[in-house]
Parts: C-alpha cells; sequence; structure tokens
C-alpha cells in the first residue's frame, strides 16, 4: 500500500503519546491524543507544501495544530527554499505590533535547534505608505529590500505579532520562486504520492519527540515555581527576550508573576502544558498581552496563576493543569534587557490574595465573561483575516 509508510508512523506516533514520561492522569492523555490529531493535521499540510519550486507560506502553528509552546499572540508562517535560488516576497504590512521574518537551515529536531541564517522586522526593509513591500531572497542579494540566502538556507518563517486582539490586523504575504514565475509544477505521479506519505511520516514523528525532548533541555532543570531574568531567546529571533519556568501548584496556591510594564512593544505572558503546548487561550485567559493586562499604578504588572478564581483581571486560568510552563516575551526590542526587566514570584495562599496584592481590586463575573467573549471573537477575525 502506498500509505503504509504512513500508517506506521501513525502507529508509532500513538505509542510516543501514551507512553510520554508525564502522563498521569485521564486528562493528561486525552490532551495527548489531540495533540496528536492535530500533529496529524500538520504533518500532512507540511509534506505537501514542502514544494520549493512553486512554494506558498502554510500556517505552520495554530489553535488546532498547536506545537513548540506557540504563542497565542502570534501567527505564524513558513515556506520551503532551494538555498541556490531566487525567491520574491510581496506582501501588505498589516497593523500587528511586530513583522519578523528568519531563514532556517532546517527543521527542529529532537537533538538540535535549527540555526537562524537570518532575522530580522519590518524595520530593516522599506515599505510602501499603503503598506506594500517587495523582498528579493537569493545567493549574493544585497541592497534595500534584498537578502542573501546563505548556503543551507531550507525555509523561510514569517511571524506576525499581535499586542491588541481586537483592532490590529494581519497582513498578506505571497511568496514565488522568480524563475518559475508563469510557469506551472509537473504533473502528480504515484512515486511522488509516495514520497510526500513518507515524509508526513517522519515529519509527525520527529515533531512529537522533538517537543517532548525540547522543555528538558530549556525548563524542568530549572527550580520549580520560578522564572528566569530575561535572556535572548533560542533559535536566533534577534530581537525578542524570554523569560521562562514551570510551574506546580496546589488548587489553594497562587503563584503572583509581578513584571514591570516594558518599554517593548510587545509584552506578553502564556501558560503552556506538559505537550508543550499553550493551553486553550480561544474559550480561557491563559496568556495576557501587556494591552490587555491591568498595569498597577507603580507601573508593575501583577500576574495571578492559579486554579480557583482570584477574582482579579490578570487571573491565569491553569484550567485543571496542576503542573505546565510559563514564558514571558518581549518583542521588536532596541535595547539588551537585564534582570532588572524580569519578574518577580510569590507562591502565595488564594485566599491572602487581597492583603498580597497592594493593589486588588475585584472583576466582576459579568465583566470576566465579556473578556471571554472578546478573546473568542478576536481569535475567530484572525483566524479569517
Amino acid at each position: 500500500m502506498l500509505t503504509q509508510p504512513f500508517a506506521g508512523a501513525l502507529a508509532e506516533a500513538e505509542r510516543i503519546i501514551s507512553g510520554a514520561p508525564h502522563v498521569r492522569t485521564p486528562q493528561d492523555l486525552a490532551e495527548g491524543y489531540d495533540y496528536l490529531a492535530g500533529s496529524i493535521r500538520a504533518a500532512i499540510q507540511m509534506a505537501w507544501a514542502y514544494e520549493r519550486d512553486f512554494p506558498y507560506f502554510v500556517q505552520s502553528t495554530g489553535p488546532y495544530t498547536k506545537m513548540g509552546l506557540d504563542n497565542p499572540d502570534t501567527l505564524y508562517f513558513h515556506a520551503w527554499l532551494r538555498d541556490d535560488a531566487e525567491y520574491v516576497v510581496t506582501g501588505r504590512r498589516g497593523t500587528t505590533t511586530d513583522l519578523s521574518f528568519q531563514v532556517l537551515n532546517g527543521d527542529y529536531s529532537p537533538v538540535d535547534v535549527p540555526d537562524s541564517l537570518a532575522a530580522f522586522d519590518d524595520r530593516a526593509i522599506e515599505i510602501e505608505p499603503d503598506g506594500r513591500f517587495t523582498l528579493r531572497f537569493g545567493p549574493g542579494l544585497r541592497g534595500p529590500n534584498a537578502f542573501p540566502l546563505a548556503p543551507g538556507s531550507a525555509m523561510l518563517v514569517v511571524r506576525e505579532v499581535y499586542s491588541d486582539w481586537s483592532t490590529q490586523q494581519r497582513g498578506v504575504l505571497r511568496i514565488q520562486r522568480a524563475d518559475r514565475i508563469g510557469e506551472a509544477p509537473k504533473p502528480l505521479t504515484q512515486d511522488a504520492m509516495a514520497k510526500r506519505y513518507g515524509v508526513a511520516g517522519k515529519i509527525l514523528i520527529s515533531r512529537l519527540k522533538t517537543f517532548l525532548a525540547f522543555p528538558e533541555r530549556f525548563y524542568l532543570g530549572l527550580p520549580v515555581n520560578t522564572l528566569t531574568a530575561p535572556r535572548l531567546t533560542p533559535g536566533g529571533l534577534t530581537t525578542q527576550y524570554s523569560s521562562v519556568g514551570h510551574y506546580d501548584l496546589d488548587d489553594d496556591q497562587a503563584m503572583v508573576v509581578t513584571v514591570p510594564a516594558s518599554d517593548a512593544p510587545y509584552q506578553g505572558i502564556q501558560l503552556g502544558s506538559l505537550w508543550y503546548l499553550s493551553l486553550d487561550y480561544i474559550n480561557h485567559q491563559t496568556s495576557l498581552t501587556a494591552h490587555q493586562a491591568v498595569t498597577d499604578p507603580d507601573g508593575l504588572i501583577r500576574y495571578v496563576i492559579s486554579e480557583r478564581d482570584p477574582g482579579v483581571a490578570n487571573w491565569l486560568e491553569r484550567t485543571g493543569h496542576r503542573r505546565g510552563y510559563t514564558q514571558i516575551r518581549w518583542q521588536r526590542l532596541s535595547r539588551e534587557m537585564t534582570p532588572a526587566d524580569g519578574p518577580r514570584v510569590d507562591i502565595v495562599p488564594v485566599d491572602d490574595l487581597p492583603k498580597e496584592l497592594p493593589y486588588y481590586q475585584r472583576i466582576e463575573p459579568a465583566a470576566w465573561k465579556a473578556r471571554i467573549a472578546a478573546r473568542q471573537a478576536a481569535v475567530a477575525t484572525r483566524m479569517l483575516g
């Protein structure tokens, strides 16, 4: 059977999910099988998008194809490249806070983070008054809006980052290989289809193994219920710093994360499950940008991570996850960050929050429901925009 290699990969993938070391509860396993479904969708999409002569941008991860502690505030796109060809990227800048481009020499694996061969944001390009732009990528290119492709260049990644979910709008992107414009790819063959099913199976297994191993390298060696000082994010995003950690909390405990409201155009915090995925950020408040959060009069943002509702606007819902990951990101920076820009963490009883938080103010149930409704509407608009 032509699809047999992919069927074998599915069986191996299920064994990876059911045997994951962190699985302790029925919820853990159910979420694992949901993760598997999204990974199957993503693997097939990536294999069929592996087209370097007639490339197109595909969404790398989203609400139903999550991976790699995906940022709820980011739209991720990628296209495959040849390092010996020239590509033209045309687009129109949206109104999102950040738009960045990155050329990688491969994909993530259980033992490697791909090297970033180029990384820049839209401040490095010339954009027309109406938001339109044209970029060229190719070996030896130089000049305005022209960027060289180093040997080994394999993928172009584009990120659009929201701070205000309700008003900011995504842009438009297109990629073409310059010497193939106006031509058409070869007709499909069974050999080509067999190859793609095989590639999809390999992508699926690599994806699952990689992002179960990734937290071991960057998170789980840290003391529990702490966050690091800001540090450059691994992977070569030159204008992004992050603070990371993992938590383990009783239902009556709260983790209070206190961090200055930064001068960075983008600042956001999120929670993730032990599958190394964002928690449900559509129907629950499991992430907040600085724009969405309430900043106290002293210039500090105080987030409350807990299972029980603490009655505050900056509550980050654990949604039944006793253990999980926490990450803060700062993007579009024009300066180095220091420990003074980073978070402080306090573990306190939920019942003590009114006296522990210096500007404690309850949010009424109707106002909380409105916050969730706004999230649901904003994500639906973003995904269709």
